[in-house]
């Protein structure tokens, strides 16, 4: 996505919390930071040689919110005013909507409150603009799937084009001789291939048909800093690992059970003897941000609590237990966290009546979804660097639950985090929402991530990331010689 378009703004090729021009030369707050301005640059194009103006990006914001598309990720749009009763059919005029195009080169978005961290959001995904005719040439502009995604029809904004596309092997991108800044792309092209085995990426990378792989085998960290350092990436992560509880599932909806549960894991022992990769034992939810944000410390492993709480709820010594399955998606690593924990729940709990129910990632989506589980692996990687991004997704109906929780406290509070002016209140106020969170535990917090990959030396300007969002227009390729050494 982010080699094929381009938003208003872009990323740093390495300061993870500024925001790059992207289509907007440069753009400017009011005093409150509750309204911004935009201003576009002339020689941004489409990737068929159109210009882009504040109209595309009014369309693509209108695209996204309108109910029929049915976004799962519209909801980052409702930092905008009226963009979420736009989005729920309280009102079909999106006039009301935070979105006015000044003129073909000005944008200005209102906001439902300040939000000094405004560009760190717009960098997500969900605010990339397309391009109206493009789209409806192959169909309505609420029609999610048709051919202006395939080679031959795809327009973008960004520094590649799309080439070829072929499903479950590769989609190659080559450069877009319409980018603003094409003198700055340097590869002649990039190759994206899907492989959900992580033993197999390994060894393509050791074949020489890889530069990069997405993860690597937990088992087989120990082996590359030891013996290939030079290859091994291991760097700050922004997201959290844990499981969701399904709480309109009996006994996962007794908030006892999920605490037992929750204090019988030993996150310590997890992070030293299974992952490997120097994560943190996780003592909240939201990982902390230095400087900003430090979660509360509620998350513990106290296993003799764990066994009082589980007989308080009617289950001592996990006698009478009902059974229940740990739902994951396909990943050797997911599995043995898993069978881990289902052993720490048997030593701690009783409970030995745990499997292990292992999806295809699409299937597994489909049924998180549905609810149509009791315990699922779950993780959460940040939409942007802010906390913020860790605590909306609670929300009652937000389309990232996927618990069933639902807390208008909780809810009260993020709405007030939003329209708070002052950070310190701003902070003040996620703090508490998470507290609830951390109190009612619709999930277990198990540890925070760490990226550990695998990076050829040939590949240049490949900065770390906390996101792990790079601008592909700066990444370089140079001979350094054999990778192994």
């Amino acid at each position: 996505m982010r080699a094929l378009f381009e938003g208003l703004v872009t990323f740093h090729i390495s300061e993870d919390d500024t925001a790059a021009p992207g289509v907007a030369e440069r753009w400017e707050p009011n005093e409150d930071f509750s309204v911004w301005t935009f201003y576009l640059r002339e020689d941004a194009k489409w990737s068929n040689g159109e210009p882009i103006t504040a109209h595309d990006f009014a369309y693509s914001y209108e695209r996204v919110l309108t109910p029929e598309l049915a976004s799962p990720y519209a909801s980052m749009l409702f930092p905008l005013q009226g963009a979420e009763e736009f989005n729920k059919g309280e009102t079909d005029d999106f006039s009301t909507v935070g979105v006015k195009v000044i003129d073909d080169r000005t944008l200005e978005l209102s906001l439902i409150g300040p939000m000094d961290y405004f560009p760190e959001v717009l960098k997500h995904t969900t605010w990339l603009p397309v391009p109206k005719e493009t789209i409806e040439k192959f169909g309505k502009m609420t029609d999610r799937y048709t051919d202006w995604q395939r080679p031959g029809n795809h327009v973008g904004n960004g520094p590649f084009v799309l080439k070829s596309w072929r499903i479950n092997h590769s989609l190659t991108v080559e450069p877009n001789s319409h980018y603003w800044d094409r003198e700055t792309v340097k590869l002649n092209e990039i190759r994206f291939i899907p492989i959900p085995n992580e033993y197999t990426e390994e060894r393509a990378f050791r074949d020489s048909r890889l530069h990069y792989t997405y993860t690597m085998p937990n088992n087989m960290i120990a082996w590359y800093r030891e013996n290939q350092p030079h290859l091994l990436r291991t760097e700050p992560y922004a997201g959290s690992y844990f499981y969701r509880f399904n709480v309109n599932e009996p006994p996962m909806n007794d908030p006892k059970v999920r605490k037992a549960l929750t204090l019988a894991i030993d996150r310590e022992a997890i992070v030293k003897n299974v992952t490997q990769g120097g994560q943190e034992p996780s003592f909240g939810f939201t990982p902390p941000f230095k400087g900003v944000y430090e979660p509360p410390k509620m998350v513990e492993f106290n296993p003799g609590k764990a066994r009082e709480l589980l007989a308080e709820a009617g289950y001592p010594n996990g006698e009478g237990f009902p059974g229940f399955q740990i739902l994951i998606n396909t990943q050797e690593a997911h599995r043995t966290v898993a069978e881990t924990i289902q052993a720490m729940w048997k030593e701690h709990l009783g409970i030995d009546n745990v499997t292990i129910n292992n999806q295809e990632w699409k299937v597994f989506q489909q049924t998180l979804h549905d609810l149509n589980y009791e315990v699922a692996r779950s993780g959460w990687i940040g939409d942007y660097v802010h906390p913020m991004t860790f605590l909306t997704m609670w929300q009652t109906d937000d389309t990232n639950n996927e618990t069933g929780w639902s807390n208008a406290e909780y809810d009260r509070l993020i709405r007030e985090a939003f329209e708070a002016a002052d950070p310190a209140v701003r902070q003040e106020k996620m703090f508490a929402a998470e507290k609830i969170l951390l109190d009612e535990l619709p999930i277990a917090p198990i540890y925070w991530y760490t990226r550990v990959y695998l990076l050829h030396p040939d590949v240049k300007n490949w900065n770390p990331k906390v996101l792990d969002n790079r601008p592909f227009k700066h990444v370089d390729l140079i001979d350094s010689g054999p990778a192994y050494q």
